[in-house]
């Protein structure tokens, strides 16, 4: 943690990343809490449930405008987004693809339902994920992956941040000293959210995990099927050969005595 001078309004020293923010805003103005949003977007555990309660509180205390926080953190979440769909733009869907195909229990099918459901409802994706806390930041990546439209994709985050910005900053603003209590509610939001995703991940590898097991079973047993019906196969082919060569040696044996008989009658009535 970065400790720094900022003080509440009571004299009180910030430290930490609330410290770190004020020092920026008070040397930077509202550009500083701008800034601080866009890291906060670069990296995610820098928190904007302490950043933007804190750019509210700053701004009651009139050391910026409330209209100026709201505008240069809406511009540093877009400026942030825009950083995270570059990158998804370079590593491109060629590279996810090659990655996933080496992924256990994801297969590309998956990819390309999230593909198909992304180009139906990208724009939704990025409007609400902005205002869900771990994914706000990362939608971007795969918006840039799918080169999702520049207009849309400004638009949709610009409106999804400036959503999510507003209500922090203007609950610091009217919480004044205890903006903090934003930060204890939000902490629950965020925990719930990630309790969710990780249980979704959980159900997810152990239904992969599960249906990987039955089909080895069943390819066992495809497999065990296919011997059988092989051996099958072989042996009635060599039942089939083994009556064809019966026929022949019957039938053989048949010109064979009827030779040897020809014979006999001709050495019988043979003149000597």
């Amino acid at each position: 943690m970065i400790e720094t001078a900022g003080t509440t309004s009571a004299g009180e020293p910030l430290g930490g990343i609330a410290g770190w923010a004020t020092d920026l805003m008070d040397t930077l103005g509202a550009p500083g809490a701008g800034l601080a949003i866009a890291l906060e977007n670069l990296f995610p555990p820098l928190p904007s449930e302490v950043i933007l309660p804190l750019a509210g509180f700053t701004a009651a205390q009139g050391r910026m405008s409330l209209v100026a926080a709201l505008v240069w953190t809406t511009v540093g979440s877009v400026v942030g987004a825009l950083a995270l769909y570059g990158i998804g733009a370079l590593i491109g869907r060629d590279r996810i693809r090659a990655l996933v195909a080496r992924l256990p229990l994801i297969k590309l099918s998956d990819l390309d339902r999230t593909e198909a459901w992304f180009a139906r409802h990208g724009a939704k994706a990025v409007f609400f994920g902005r205002m869900i806390p771990i994914f706000r930041s990362l939608i971007s990546v795969p918006a840039g992956v799918e080169r999702m439209r520049m207009t849309t994709f400004l638009l949709y985050t610009a409106l999804g941040s400036l959503l999510w910005n507003a209500a922090f900053v203007l609950a610091g603003y009217k919480l004044g000293d205890s903006w903090r209590t934003v930060e204890e509610y939000v902490g629950i939001y965020s925990k719930g959210v990630l309790a969710l995703a990780v249980l979704a991940a959980a159900v997810f590898v152990a239904v992969r995990i599960v249906k990987a097991r039955r089909d080895g079973r069943r390819g066992d047993e495809r497999q065990r099927d296919e011997r059988q019906r092989d051996e099958r196969q072989r042996d009635e082919r060599r039942e089939v050969q083994g009556e064809w060569y019966g026929q022949q040696w019957t039938e053989q044996g048949r010109w064979a005595d009827g030779r040897l008989a020809e014979t006999a009658e001709f050495q019988r009535d043979r003149p000597y």
